[in-house]
């Protein structure tokens, strides 16, 4: 599971997104509460009449028509977008310090979305009800609603039917990409253009490219890692949609005890004394904003004896894809060139 920090995942629902005055006249403005009484299937936006979809947490959103004012988790609407559906408002990794987009907006343009929280556990309730919104559309790990505020969490779902896509534990890379562009095709999308095909095919060329560079370069042992000021993390390759899709490809993971894993079993915390308690011959770097880059590394003693860090083979990794195929291909492509060219440190 993504860390958006090193100490949020033990502080989940202890902060609330807000005040929210007024909210019980906007859930009756809203009309949070109306639903189709026949929500069989996933509807098309393109289709009139009543909308549904099912969602990977096993729940039917329903609608009487199809959403138009959506709400999503910044990574979520990057991908929608990428099939030409347009939120109104995001909430997660947008905006960076200098005003640029974080790398979760994708391809989006910032300005034209309402930023509701730009950081973990940060949900402005009011403004999220403003936007009179007719669909929440978010990822989910473990079961949960990834980014909408526990303490906030029941405020947030009364007032617009949620749709949760599944990109962790027993899910791999092209379910979740699957599933992701059913989500978008029940809003509108038109999956039958030749942007669409186009980018499926360059997937599935990507795909190949990285079964061919693990044989000609095969025992190339790669380590996911994360570093924050105190902790390196090492996650398994077993409960992330991603790294489950390499390892299918026959990428070689080192993968941490069982038992020393996190209790809801994704990564295995260790101090920097201990960080090169596994080898590897490719390090791959969450590369998100809150966790440390390798300039920021360099400050740690035992990072810079790495074998892989001392051999340059650091690549970044894309922690939590935008799961569109456009973006996952250029993914796998980065990471053949990574495979191919790596060299095997013993």
């Amino acid at each position: 599971m993504p860390k958006p920090s090193s100490t949020l995942l033990s502080r989940r629902g202890l902060l609330a997104a807000g005040g929210a005055l007024g909210l019980v006249a906007t859930l009756t403005a809203c009309g949070g509460g109306d639903t189709a009484k026949d929500g069989a299937g996933d509807k098309g936006g393109a289709s009139a009449g009543a909308w549904s979809f099912k969602d990977d947490l096993g729940k039917e959103a329903t609608a009487k028509s199809t959403p138009k004012n959506v709400v999503a988790y910044t990574g979520t609407a990057a991908a929608l977008y990428d099939y030409g559906v347009q939120v109104k408002g995001v909430f997660g990794p947008t905006k960076l310090a200098d005003g640029k987009p974080d790398p979760m907006a994708g391809s989006m343009d910032i300005s034209k979305v309402e930023i509701l929280g730009n950081v973990y556990d940060e949900f402005n309730v009011e403004k999220y009800a403003a936007l009179r919104p007719d669909l929440l559309a978010t990822n989910t790990w473990d079961g949960s609603y990834w980014y909408v505020p526990e303490a906030s969490k029941d405020k947030i779902l009364k007032l617009a039917p949620a749709a949760a896509i599944g990109v962790g534990d027993k899910v791999s890379m092209d379910k979740a990409l699957e599933r992701t562009a059913d989500l978008a095709k029940s809003l509108g999308a038109d999956l039958n253009t030749r942007k669409s095909a186009d980018a499926k095919a360059r997937f599935d060329a990507a795909s190949a490219k990285v079964r061919e560079a693990v044989k000609a370069n095969p025992g190339v042992k790669v380590l996911v890692g994360s570093g924050s000021d105190q902790m390196f993390y090492v996650s398994t390759p077993k409960t992330s949609a991603d790294l489950k899709y390499f390892e299918s490809l026959g990428v070689e993971f080192v993968t941490p005890e069982q038992d020393k894993l996190d209790p809801q079993g994704f990564f295995e915390s260790l101090s920097w004394e201990n960080a090169g308690k596994y080898k590897a011959d490719v390090i791959l770097l969450d590369n998100r904003t809150q966790a440390l880059q390798p300039e920021a590394l360099k400050a740690k003693p035992t990072w810079n004896e790495l074998p892989a860090v001392k051999a340059g083979q650091v690549a970044p990794r894309v922690t939590e894809p935008i799961y569109s195929y456009e973006k996952c291909a250029q993914l796998l492509e980065d990471l053949a060139k990574t495979i191919q060219n790596a060299k095997k440190l013993g």
